[in-house]
């Protein structure tokens, strides 16, 4: 229970920086002249950072497991 937990700590980490770090990208790199910061917030926290976190999760747990 104790390497689940830890690996959802480290789930929720990786969704906090990848949708700041995907949000100022986006704001940075899309040519959306309309709505860019709907675009930013949207994609940042429905799309990188839900992938980060599965992917943190995934990547913690098998590690944690194995030690």
């Amino acid at each position: 229970m104790k390497i689940f937990f830890l690996s959802l700590l480290i789930a929720i980490a990786a969704y906090l920086i990848a949708a700041v770090v995907g949000y100022f990208l986006i704001t940075k790199l899309s040519s959306n002249s309309h709505d860019k910061s709907m675009e930013a917030t949207m994609t940042a926290a429905f799309v990188l950072g839900p992938i980060a976190a599965i992917i943190a999760f995934i990547a913690a747990y098998l590690t944690l497991r194995a030690n």
